[in-house]
């Protein structure tokens, strides 16, 4: 039996499973891709901001940290911003932190779903071709090939249900994975960018 013909007997809901599939896979390839562009230049980033908020007038120093081009200048630039302005630095650091981070965790929650739904599609696609086994093997009496044979061919949406499930639940938990790592750098920047601010204030008013 073909591929095809396999499809063909798991019913509608194999045509929502390969939606399904389609969707953690471009999901996957785009977080992949965010969280390179996130990662860039971060390390040496973190190593130079201390030196430019200690020594840099704030002013220079917000325009460099706004051509990083990456989420940790954004947060840092967006501090800065509030130094200069005289607000709360914490607060547009927090601020600009739950942004990041929203953008960061976009579409894991969607790869969840699609985990839990999956095998849910699956059961329903098995459960409609066993009702239609044992209508026809009602039609058919004393032929119970006919309805054994209906549900191994029932079962191919199970099992296609839990295949995209397992492919969903691998993708999420690297991605997951990645995002602790991207959480880390805001958390490391945020430090930074509070502490090298707060430094500079005191001693200015010192």
């Amino acid at each position: 039996m073909s591929v095809l013909e396999l499809f063909q007997k798991g019913g509608p809901v194999m045509y929502l499973l390969v939606i399904c599939s389609i969707a953690v896979t471009v999901i996957g390839i785009e977080r992949w891709r965010f969280y390179r562009y996130v990662e860039g230049e971060c390390e040496v980033f973190l190593k130079n901001l201390p030196g430019w908020l200690k020594s840099v007038p704030l002013a220079e120093c917000m325009e460099r940290c706004g051509k990083q081009d990456s989420v940790l200048g954004y947060l840092a630039e967006n501090g800065i911003q509030a130094a200069i302005d005289g607000e709360d630095v914490s607060l547009a650091v927090d601020m600009a932190y739950g942004q990041i981070a929203m953008k960061l965790r976009a579409g894991l929650n969607y790869l969840s779903m699609i985990v839990t739904l999956a095998p849910l599609l699956g059961l329903l696609g098995t459960i409609s071709g066993m009702i239609e086994s044992f209508s026809i093997f009602n039609l058919q009496a004393g032929q119970p090939l006919a309805i054994t044979g209906g549900i191994g061919e029932a079962l191919v949406a199970t099992a296609t249900g839990l295949c995209v499930a397992i492919f969903a639940l691998l993708v999420h938990t690297y991605l997951a994975q990645r995002l602790d790592e991207e959480l880390t750098l805001l958390d490391r920047a945020s430090a930074v960018v509070l502490n090298g601010l707060g430094c500079r204030r005191t001693e200015h008013e010192a």
